[in-house]
């Protein structure tokens, strides 16, 4: 289970190279309907990439196609020539401007356009220091993703996430493109399991800095790190409750592995299952219930009970083997990994009609986790040799692969919104 996770079994292989190396981003597939859209270059971009990181994001969305608009300039106060832009077969057209203030902080404004109806759908405007750049570019990319879809976007949320380089282990903090990464954690030993609070200001992980499983909760913004669970046996699989109040974790402290809920601050510890089975890897659904593992059946499957513990539901059939317990932020989907014809590939459950589909075409995956909009998941694979992140639609369409040159990179968790 998660304290037998497959990369701690395959940690051998000297790296050299930093582990916050440059990701490399490669988007592959195609989704079913998707909306051309031309994103042109910004005035003054140069600092930034603004146009071509609000262009990435899109893409790797997976609702959008990308129409060529490589070397038409548009600012926010331009007045495009819409019949060109038809005839580009583009139904949707954005561009913006990058303009340096006297006190050094950068003016980013953008524009969007139906090119179909030639109505103008508005755009925003925001200064920022020049660290937030990238940030920004990101948050242009959610606003234009909202403003076509109705929907919130996910590319100014951070992703969680562990890399390991030579013998070092880093708890890792980016961008959700895998981009701007901050190291949050170093040590010797691994770390596994990071569980993002709802609130976004924290970060609970299991480290074997001290020879054993420890649960820890940090402080993104100050780094100040407090002990959660350190009791006799193995202390792993935190993971917050809804209102960020309680955690359930997975402890070995009466002997078999079992679920145990206590308070934020560590307080109320209250035992959860009584099974002769191991129990682990829980997660709140948003109506307040936990979904987890446990072989009580003979074989490790997921099942759900009260947030207050009692009787357990079976929920996974489609293998003898399924794990890694993930539900959408809406609670109308379950993803989670299945061993099917000896490899382990990402299952996504809609939960209401109990559909399964096999989303990945990889043989190693892991630790699935939903963007906080619901509409994408990541998740950790192999490819080419090395341990790497996906981002995938929920239908398996639209995949990017998040690649780290010098680094394996697994655990991946994705944050929520509010940044």
């Amino acid at each position: 289970m998660n304290l037998n996770r497959r990369h701690l079994l395959t940690a051998a292989g000297a790296l050299s190279a930093p582990a916050w190396a440059q990701f490399r981003v490669e988007i592959a597939g195609v989704g079913a309907t998707q909306m051309p859209i031309a994103i042109a270059d910004f005035r003054d971009e140069s600092k930034a990439d603004v146009a071509a990181i609000v262009r990435a994001d899109l893409e790797r969305s997976g609702q959008f196609r990308l129409v060529d608009a490589a070397g038409q300039q548009l600012t926010e106060i331009s007045s495009p020539g819409f019949v060109d832009w038809r005839a580009r077969q583009a139904d949707a057209l954005a561009g913006g401007s990058v303009t340096r203030l006297a006190d050094g902080r950068f003016d980013v404004r953008y524009r969007l356009w139906d090119v179909v109806s030639g109505k103008d759908l508005g755009g925003e405007s925001q200064v920022v220091h020049v660290d937030d750049l990238r940030l920004q570019a990101h948050r242009v990319a959610d606003s234009i993703y909202q403003k076509l879809t109705g929907e919130r976007g996910v590319f100014s949320t951070r992703l969680a996430y562990v890399t390991k380089a030579g013998r070092q282990y880093s708890l890792v903090i980016s961008d959700a493109d895998g981009k701007g990464e901050k190291e949050a954690v170093l040590s010797p030993e691994p770390i596994i399991s990071p569980a993002w609070s709802p609130d976004g200001r924290a970060v609970a992980y299991v480290s074997f800095h001290t020879g054993k499983a420890v649960v820890y909760v940090q402080d993104l913004a100050t780094g100040a790190r407090r002990t959660l669970a350190d009791y006799r046996g193995t202390n792993s699989a935190p993971a917050f409750s809804p209102d960020g109040q309680r955690v359930v974790l997975s402890l070995s402290r009466d002997g078999g592995t079992q679920l145990f809920v206590m308070n934020r601050d560590g307080s109320g510890l209250k035992r959860l299952t009584q099974s002769l089975a191991i129990d682990t890897e829980p997660a709140f659904s948003p109506d307040g219930r936990i979904y987890f593992v446990s072989d009580r059946g003979g074989g490790p499957q997921i099942y759900r009970m009260a947030a207050e513990g009692g009787a357990a539901e079976r929920v996974s059939f489609n293998s003898p083997y399924n794990t890694s317990p993930a539900i959408s932020p809406d609670g109308r989907h379950l993803a989670y990994v299945a061993r099917i014809d000896g490899a382990f590939k990402v299952c996504v459950m809609e939960l209401g009609s109990g559909t399964v589909r096999v989303i990945s075409e990889t043989v190693e995956d892991e630790s699935p986790s939903f963007a906080p909009n619901g509409k994408l998941l990541v998740y950790a694979t192999r490819a080419q040799g090395r341990d790497v992140l996906m981002t995938s639609t929920l239908d398996g369409r639209v995949k990017a692969k998040l690649v780290v040159s010098s680094a394996d990179v697994r655990e991946p968790a994705w944050g929520p919104f509010g940044r």
